[in-house]
């Protein structure tokens, strides 16, 4: 190439490179920021509410500084710059975190698997409420209406339900199509944030003022313990800034950084301020500031719009459920479960029918249980801000172990943002009582859940190991009896490589055969989110008739055996689909007591296994080329 072509190649490549940052800049708007960008609906309303001067002006300017600094020391500088550092190769959330807080370790450990459990537990809590609150705000916007409010107000929980349920009802078909849409559709949404809260903000410029510090310190100090209450309503506007640190594998740290900056931080800001002006220009638009804002020939567009931005962020967190479960499954702490992908083309596009199911069911369940946005507020908040508390400490973890800081530095980083975790925290454990038990309940049912399934399999592995034959005493006794050969490649699935497979003894006990090829295959998930293509498999050759095969899967990433095994022919593995047999080992389990679980958790780990979904269709095996053989354990 000549320098010439090189000098007009290096900006086109330059403006390609550009396109993609801004393209991945518009989606973050919409995926990223739809749930922290519906905060507007609800926050100021809540958060005064509880102010003892209800619309005085220390009420207004106080409630808009706590926002503004919220956002400022929660999002921004704990988010943005400190925890998205904290990245797993790219991937961000508590079990990419958990994951590379293990792998800092160098060794598996008890607390930190704790806390990751927990964090995970936690955000389905979160993500039942998000949907719920967002769409019935908007939908509340029907009872605001100008004229024809009164007579719309009765068919606000239907209207809620109907966008709900068909939400749910088209999971199914993925968003791949529809998904390209939500960036510039949020992007609009936070321009008509900004244009209403500007017009408020020219008739008001003093709330302005309310940017100041002064205002939130005061407001607290003259509310006294009531001051719990206000910053618990005020955490709402943070709700959803974990989003920023568990899309980062989608989108890029520059991409959301630079969506929070310039679009969303600045856009909500104004709209906040907005209300705020409102207030103090009109005391009583204190009971429902954000629809009172909007101007009466735009009303309609505007309710429209605020329905699809919901709709958009309770996508969000939904595609993070089906995300988080993926997560969860791949690093053996839910059993397996129907994973399908809803594109072939688009990354990270799935859909978990049993996820679905009961997100639905949730939800629906919270609609009528809480019935308006204000009793859903209450229970919002404390699932959160629990979670937020993990990050904290296990990315202090990271700093410690990964970054290599020393414990003075850790600390001086860690302790301001637990601090300032803790604080909301406890400001939010008053909504216990008035519904955030909801979240902590289903939150702990989740840890049960996943506790035992871990337990539960790490002691059915134990137990497998100790009354299995070692797999070399096994090779050295068939080669000195070597039993009848069939033609063909027997693969058999393990998940002790070094223990003769359950399939192999009993294809040997009862069939009496041995293929002329055998492969012990065992499939791991490793602590980093994607393994490369040159490291998925690895061939150990233990016998001219048997190799051991390990093929490895990153956190993200589903597995899918044919491929893998595809790409051991480079490494001398002989693999003709049709010319191959997976040999399946399928446990029946009964509990028995005296074991290492109680009784009843025995119960519940045995019903885990029986609704585990088929290892045939998880790891992409032909159905026609398996052959099951079972035994029967106690665990």
């Amino acid at each position: 190439m000549s320098q010439i072509e090189a000098v007009g190649q290096a900006p086109a490549a330059q403006s390609a490179r550009a396109h993609g940052f801004w393209a991945l800049t518009l989606g973050s708007v919409g995926v990223v920021f739809g749930d922290i960008g519906t905060s507007p609906l609800y926050a100021v309303r809540e958060a005064l509410a509880h102010a003892r001067g209800g619309a005085s002006d220390l009420a207004v300017l106080g409630v808009v500084s706590l926002i503004f600094w919220a956002l400022v020391l929660v999002v921004t500088i704990k988010y943005l710059v400190v925890v998205m550092r904290a990245d797993n190769q790219g991937e961000g959330g508590t079990l990419a975190l958990m994951a590379l807080a293990q792998h800092a370790l160098g060794r598996r450990s008890l607390w930190v698997v704790v806390l990751g459990v927990c964090g995970a537990a936690l955000f389905y809590g979160d993500g039942l409420i998000t949907p719920a609150i967002s769409v019935l705000s908007a939908a509340e916007g029907l009872a605001a209406a100008p004229v024809v409010g009164p007579v719309l107000a009765p068919y606000v929980l239907p209207a809620a339900t109907c966008i709900l349920v068909a939400l749910f009802m088209v999971q199914s078909r993925g968003t791949a199509t529809v998904g390209r849409f939500f960036g510039p559709v949020t992007l609009v949404w936070f321009a008509v944030l900004a244009a209403m809260g500007i017009a408020y903000i020219l008739k008001e410029p003093r709330v302005l003022m309310g940017l100041s510090p002064y205002y939130g310190v005061r407001l607290l100090i003259s509310d006294g313990w009531l001051g719990l209450a206000i910053l618990g309503s005020v955490f709402l506007v943070v709700t959803g800034a974990e989003a920023l640190y568990a899309d980062i594998g989608h989108f890029g740290k520059g991409p959301i950084r630079t969506a929070w900056l310039a679009v969303a931080f600045p856009c909500l800001m104004l709209n906040y301020l907005g209300q705020g002006a409102l207030v103090l220009a009109d005391p009583a638009a204190q009971a429902d500031p954000f629809f009172r804002m909007i101007p009466a020939f735009a009303y309609w567009p505007v309710l429209a719009l605020t329905t699809a931005a919901t709709v958009i962020a309770s996508q969000a967190v939904i595609t993070g459920a089906f995300s988080m479960t993926q997560q969860a499954v791949q690093l053996g702490l839910l059993p397996r479960l129907d994973i399908r992908r809803t594109s072939e083309t688009v990354s990270g596009q799935i859909y978990v029918p049993q996820v679905n199911a009961l997100l639905m069911i949730g939800v629906i369940f919270l609609l009528y249980m809480f019935r308006n946005s204000s009793n859903l507020a209450a229970a919002y908040g404390i699932a959160v801000t629990a979670t937020m508390v993990i990050t904290v400490l296990l990315a202090f973890v990271v700093m410690r172990r990964q970054w290599g800081w020393s414990l003075p530095l850790a600390i001086a980083v860690a302790a301001p943002l637990l601090a300032l975790d803790l604080v909301f925290f406890g400001a939010n454990t008053l909504k216990i009582a008035q519904g955030g038990w909801f979240p902590l309940l289903l939150g702990a049912s989740l840890v049960l859940v996943m506790w035992t399934w871990r337990t539960g399999s790490e002691s059915l592995a134990a137990k497998s190991r100790r009354e299995s034959v070692p797999l070399a005493d096994l090779i050295r006794t068939l080669q000195a009896r070597p039993p009848f050969r069939v033609a063909g490649t027997a693969v058999f699935l393990t998940s002790d490589p070094d223990a003769a497979p359950v399939a192999l003894m009993h294809n040997l006990k009862h069939n009496r055969v041995l293929h002329e090829q055998n492969i012990i295959l065992s499939v791991v998930t490793s602590d980093e989110p994607r393994v490369a293509e040159d490291q998925r498999v690895t061939v150990e050759t233990l016998a001219p008739d048997f190799r051991r095969v390990r093929i490895a899967y990153g956190f993200m990433e589903s597995p899918n055996v044919p491929k893998a095994l595809g790409l051991a022919r480079r490494q001398g593995v002989r693999f003709d689909i049709m010319a191959t047999s997976f040999f399946l080992g399928r446990r029946s389990v009964v509990p028995t007591a005296g074991g290492s679980m109680p009784l009843w958790q025995d119960r519940l780990f045995v019903y885990l296994m029986r609704n585990a979904a088929n290892p045939t269709d998880f790891f992409r095996i032909p159905p026609g080329r398996v052959v099951e053989l079972g035994a029967q354990m106690t665990v």
